[in-house]
């Protein structure tokens, strides 16, 4: 495991059950973990609420937290979420708004509030949760494969426009991950071939860790057997 004592993570979506494992992941590895999601979470960690579709909501929390740590040095963007569609000629501008709001719009929020702090520190590490279904489309997955693709083109714009200041930016592309929602949506699906949440918050971790410093923009596939 990697060590991250003496360093603050800030984790996105941490009441799902990929942003718990990824917070206990840092937690273990001996990081201080700060925790958001639009849902309270009661652990050991500090926590707060958060609506990630709100710039503003993003910047205040983001400047609760500095205040309370004084930095950040690692932001693990974890929120998102899927939903099937429509056809993309029946596609409503709510669902296409949703999509993008979730997935797309929380990652670019969190960026402009934490960034300018990584930069006046002089390093930071970013890992984004894209898909692989970001990669091509599918049908009746237009919005959430369109959002999760822009999360990958932000993930390569933040890259280039931050490695000359010591700060990292990647994304891990999840396939279908082995969690209770997908188990109760898929119960006659082989469990075995999904890639586990903690399986996940490994790849998050070195994405994290002084190993990846030479990594930028990378769009990793954690994909199992699936």
């Amino acid at each position: 495991m990697s060590t991250f004592k003496n360093q603050v993570v800030l984790v996105t979506g941490a009441a799902g059950a990929l942003g718990a494992a990824v917070a206990a992941h840092f937690a273990e590895g001996g990081a201080s973990v700060a925790q958001l999601d639009v849902v309270e979470i009661n652990n050991e960690h500090y926590s707060a609420t958060c609506d990630l579709t709100s710039f503003e909501d993003c910047q205040t929390a983001v400047t609760n937290v500095l205040a309370k740590f004084g930095r950040i040095d690692v932001l693990a963007n974890i929120a998102g979420g899927f939903a099937m569609g429509d056809p993309v000629h029946e596609t409503s501008a709510d669902t296409w708004n949703f999509m993008m709001a979730l997935n797309a719009q929380s990652v670019l929020n969190m960026s402009r509030a934490v960034v300018p702090a990584m930069i006046n520190s002089g390093h930071g590490k970013i890992v984004n949760i894209g898909a692989r279904a970001g990669l091509r489309g599918a049908p009746n997955m237009a919005a959430y494969s369109a959002s999760k693709s822009v999360v990958i083109r932000l993930t390569e714009s933040l890259a280039d426009e931050l490695k000359e200041k010591k700060i990292n930016v990647n994304c891990i592309l999840p396939s279908i991950i082995d969690s209770a929602r997908n188990r109760e949506d898929m119960p006659d699906a082989d469990f075995n071939r999904w890639v586990r949440p903690d399986q996940i918050a490994e790849i998050v971790g070195f994405l994290a860790s002084a190993a990846a410093e030479p990594i930028h923009g990378a769009a990793i596939p954690v994909e199992g057997l699936s």
